[in-house]
């Protein structure tokens, strides 16, 4: 658990933090919160990684889990992540009042269930079968499960332990999400293999409908760029305060991993 949890980016927990900030919620609850979404996003890799989805072989520039260990241990891992993050919203650490708790882990049930990240998923398995390739708005739905609910969570839930109104972070996550993954998709096509830490050119091998092969490699990044400005926007009445999201939604767009 702690090999499939190590490294990465942080990005989700990081929303988590600073939308506590921005919400005048105190750091050490922020942290339960954040680390719970670190906890689903590595479940998530850790299964998707495996021989019957993706079947990665490198992950965080290190060999998956189920090579380290062995596809069974993979599996269990990742459920007892997945476990972990429930126990980490719902203890009293988190916020003394259990109705606040509650609507936590029902949310991130939802990010992370049927309604979204795993529905994302299905979603992209399924297109991997089908005889005619997904369209812009197919593929806009499928992202904004697989990679935007875990986002729209983890941008919401500083407001939510402050009992207070998500609306900007909701706005703000929706166009994060599509420009991280227009921006994985550069990557893929355009990226190092040795700084991303992960195996690239996988979606053309795999004939999988993109936002690069929709749009054009100048059409995604103008599509990013558009996004990240809309995120920028959606926190713009947090003030200065809001600087460090507008940064990384700028950072999404530009980074190399």
């Amino acid at each position: 658990m702690a090999y499939a949890a190590g490294g990465g980016k942080r990005l989700r927990g990081f929303l988590v933090l600073e939308s506590a900030r921005l919400s005048g919620v105190a750091e050490a609850r922020a942290l339960w919160p954040a680390a719970a979404i670190e906890a689903v996003h590595a479940y998530s890799l850790v299964h998707d990684d495996l021989p019957c989805m993706d079947d990665d072989d490198m992950r965080r520039g290190q060999p998956t889990v189920h090579l380290k260990w062995d596809e069974a241990t993979a599996v269990l891992a990742g459920d007892a992540l997945q476990s972990a993050a429930f126990e980490m919203v719902l203890r009293e650490e988190c916020h003394p009042d259990a109705a606040v708790r509650a609507d936590l882990a029902l949310t991130l049930a939802r990010a992370a269930g049927a309604h979204g990240m795993v529905r994302g998923q299905a979603l992209d398995i399924a297109a991997e079968a089908a005889e005619t390739p997904l369209g812009l708005a197919e593929v806009e739905a499928l992202q904004a499960g697989k990679t935007g609910a875990l986002f729209g969570w983890a941008a919401e839930a500083g407001a939510r332990l402050a009992r207070g109104d998500v609306t900007p972070f909701t706005a703000y996550a929706a166009a994060l999400g599509l420009a991280f993954q227009i921006a994985d998709d550069l990557l893929d096509v355009e990226g190092d293999a040795a700084a991303a830490g992960k195996r690239l050119r996988k979606d053309a091998e795999a004939g999988k409908a993109t936002f690069v092969s929709l749009l054009g490699v100048d059409g995604a990044r103008a599509r990013a760029n558009e996004l990240a400005e809309r995120a920028c926007d959606a926190v713009a009445p947090f003030g200065d305060d809001a600087a460090t999201l507008q940064a990384l939604a700028r950072f999404i767009i530009s980074r190399e991993t």
